[in-house]
Order: structure tokens, then C-alpha cells, then sequence
């Protein structure tokens, strides 16, 4: 059973604790939910570009002394950027708590924009860009979430493109962080060696004199999927392949069946994809599936990279595993191991205090509640047989799917492979 405490703000800022008394260390995090997803086109990268302003220094930290000031105590900070949301964490010892505090609350308020350090982060990030670009591995999932959700935030890329970036301005920036960053959409979650009443005692005269207006809406349409097939010519040594349909949204009583789904297709080395595409046969190193839940929707991927001239024999095996599984379900030993492998990762991740203040500041801004490990079990142990073919059996329709591919030359990839099976 988790053990946690939550306080709410007046200004509705939320503050959750779980005490690990027996650990030093404490992880701390501020979770704002303003992410890729609440950006227009023109502002695309817009929440990246500021998460790393945060760092560039403030009244009374240079960025250096901010880089080094948990680093002199052992300490860590970073933050990233998501779709849906935008997290500041730091992990230290527990006698060194204030100081983190201390740091992470200085740059969330006061962090300055200079104009002259906006110009030399935005070469950063253009590096940035220009180094996933040349990753066709990574690049090969955005342009998949471009191809199925085209026209929605959704399917644009968190880091923006070349142009995007170029136009952000000060003003920009500001006008967005002062919009999207309100108390309501903040939690602060932290987990370790922590005193639930002492750590909200230094939370709150920090935070709750915080006053913005109450955002109610933003981007709350969800993405429609779309089919398609999309191939982009790159000069690359192999052919990435990316395949998927919708799958389902945060709070779908069905996401667990899922999770058992994705993991006996391509959720690890013990998975179908795996053992029948390279274990068996040898045809590509990396090949995988994945889901990527969200507030009203949800993506399910599946990736390969081959060679060109064997492209079409991994399509060929990855409909072939996919249609087995619509019509036929998973198997009795599939089902058990897959249940073993989702609560065994779920109770080493308790090992970790970063994971445990993941988990609370992440399911509380998501979901306004927190998701108990044991209530994850219980719902895993429920699956049964016929949940995963039910579930299969809608979202692998010929006509949910969507296709791309990134390599040395036009594939001749059809989606109509699936209507003969």
C-alpha cells in the first residue's frame, strides 16, 4: 500500500509526499502540466525552449552557479519536457533539502530571459534538433505521430522544428509561461527521507502568494486518427519502419489489457517480435513495441530497423505476429508471464525514490489521483484471456493502421497487406 500525504494551497498548488524513512536521499519535483500539446503551430517548441531558459540563470544565480549548486553536494537537477506536461526535479541527500528547494523555486520564479542567453540557447536547441534529425531512430516515432494525427498538437514534435524555434522571442516566452504555468496546474511531488507538515512548512510561504488566473481550457479537442502510408527518402545504412494504430487514453479501464497486449507482442526479449524477428530469423537488431498514453488519447507503435533489401519480409512478419494475435488472442503461459514481468517491474521501480515521486507527481497532475501499486497488481491479476482478444480485435482493424518508414530509398509499404492477412 502506498503510503503519501497531500496538501492543497489556497491557490490550489497540490504538495504530496511518500516518507521513506530507512533511505538518505529525497526526490523532489515540480510538475507543471503545460506541455508540447498546448502549443499553436507557429509556437511549436515553445515549452522545451522555456524549460531550458529555466537553467540560464536568475537575480541571484548564474547559470553555472545553478549547474553547480546540488552538483557540490552530490546532488542532481534536470528537468524534461512531454506533451502534456513539463517537470523540474532534483534529487539529494536530506540534509541538503533546503538547498534544492531553495534552487528549484528560484528558477521557477525567477528566472530571468535574457535576450542574450535566449540566442545562445536557441543554438542549443536548433543542435538539438539537428542531432534528433540525424537519429532516424528516434525521429522514425514523430513522424509516425505526425502521419496518424496529423494536423493535431499532438503529432508535432516537443523539441518544434528549425523555423519555430527561430521565430521564439522574449515576449513569446513570457507570454506563454505566464499563461500556461498557474498554481492549479502545478503539483509538487517528493519522496524519500521527507517530513510531509516540515516540507509543506517550506513549500508554502514560497508558493502559495503564486497568483494567475485559472487556465479551464487548453487543446481539450482530441487528435482524429488518421490511416496513411508515409515514406521519407534519407541516406541511411538501414530502413526504419514504424507501424501502429490509436490505442487508449489515460483513464481507459482497459489500459492494463493493453499493457499485457503490447508486452507479448514487442515488450521485450521475450516478446513475439523479438524472438521470431531476431532471435529466430536474425533479420534486425532493434524491433519493439510501445504505447503512449495521453488525456484523451493514445498511440500504439511498433518499431523495426532493417536493411532494404529485407524490409518487406520484416512487414510481412510484423502483420503476420499482429493478425495472429487478432484472431487467435495470447496464450495461457503468454498471459501468466506477461502479469509476472508488469508486477515485477512495478515493485523494483518502489526501489527507487526518483520512481516513487514519478509516480505521485505524475498520476496526480494526470489523473487528480494517485495510482497505488497494489491497486496496479489487482487490476493486472484480473486480466484475463478473452480481455486481451476483445481488445485486440478492435484496435488492430485493417483500417486503424498507419505506416511509415525512413531509408535510402521509396519502400514499397501497403497498408493492404493487412486485408489478406
Amino acid at each position: 500500500m502506498l503510503n503519501y500525504r497531500k496538501n492543497v494551497l489556497n491557490n490550489g498548488v497540490r504538495i504530496l509526499t511518500e516518507e521513506i524513512p530507512h533511505v538518505r536521499s529525497i526526490s523532489l519535483g515540480l510538475w507543471v502540466r503545460s506541455g508540447s500539446r498546448d502549443e499553436d503551430e507557429a509556437t511549436s517548441g515553445i515549452s522545451h525552449f522555456i524549460e531550458h531558459m529555466m537553467f540560464k540563470g536568475t537575480e541571484k544565480r548564474t547559470a553555472r552557479q545553478i549547474g553547480e549548486a546540488l552538483e557540490a553536494v552530490g546532488g542532481q537537477l534536470n528537468a524534461f519536457t512531454t506533451k502534456e506536461y513539463t517537470c523540474y526535479y532534483a534529487r539529494v541527500l536530506d540534509e541538503h533539502l533546503d538547498l534544492a528547494i531553495d534552487v528549484l523555486s528560484d528558477m521557477f520564479f525567477n528566472s530571468r530571459f535574457h535576450p542574450n542567453d535566449i540566442e545562445t540557447e536557441r543554438r542549443v536547441v536548433l543542435e538539438e534538433i539537428s542531432m534528433y534529425e540525424d537519429s532516424p531512430d528516434e525521429l522514425i516515432h514523430d513522424l509516425f505521430a505526425r502521419t496518424i494525427w496529423a494536423g493535431h498538437p499532438l503529432g508535432r514534435p516537443i523539441l518544434g522544428s528549425i523555423k519555430t524555434v527561430q521565430s521564439i522571442t522574449r515576449e513569446t516566452l513570457l507570454e506563454h509561461l505566464n499563461y500556461h504555468y498557474s498554481p492549479d496546474r502545478l503539483v509538487i511531488a517528493a519522496a524519500g527521507r521527507v517530513t510531509h507538515d516540515s516540507l509543506v512548512d517550506k513549500l508554502q510561504p514560497l508558493f502559495e502568494s503564486w497568483k494567475r488566473p485559472i487556465l479551464t481550457q487548453v487543446n481539450q479537442k482530441a487528435p482524429r486518427p488518421q490511416a496513411g502510408v508515409v515514406n521519407q527518402k534519407k541516406d541511411t545504412e538501414q530502413v526504419h519502419l514504424c507501424l501502429g494504430v490509436p490505442g487508449l487514453r489515460q483513464d481507459d479501464k482497459r489500459l492494463y489489457t493493453l499493457h499485457v497486449l503490447n508486452n507479448v507482442l514487442g515488450g521485450g526479449v521475450s516478446s513475439r517480435l523479438f524472438q521470431e524477428i531476431r532471435e529466430k530469423r536474425g533479420l534486425a537488431y532493434s524491433v519493439f513495441s510501445y504505447h503512449s498514453a495521453y488525456r484523451d488519447s493514445g498511440l500504439l507503435g511498433i518499431y523495426a530497423g532493417t536493411s532494404p533489401a529485407n524490409v518487406e519480409q520484416v512487414f510481412d512478419l510484423l502483420i503476420r505476429e499482429i493478425n495472429q494475435i487478432q484472431s487467435q488472442g495470447i496464450k495461457l503461459d503468454e498471459l501468466q508471464r506477461t502479469k509476472d514481468q508488469i508486477k515485477g517491474s512495478v515493485y523494483l521501480s518502489l526501489e527507487s525514490v526518483s520512481n516513487r515521486m514519478t509516480r505521485l507527481g505524475k498520476t496526480e497532475l494526470c489523473l487528480d489521483r494517485v495510482i497505488d501499486p497494489d491497486e496496479v497488481i489487482e487490476k493486472v491479476d484480473a486480466i484475463q484471456q478473452e480481455d486481451v482478444l476483445a481488445l485486440a480485435a478492435e484496435i488492430f482493424k485493417p483500417e486503424n493502421f498507419a505506416a511509415v518508414t525512413i531509408g535510402p530509398e521509396n519502400n514499397c509499404i501497403s497498408l493492404s497487406r493487412f486485408q489478406s492477412g
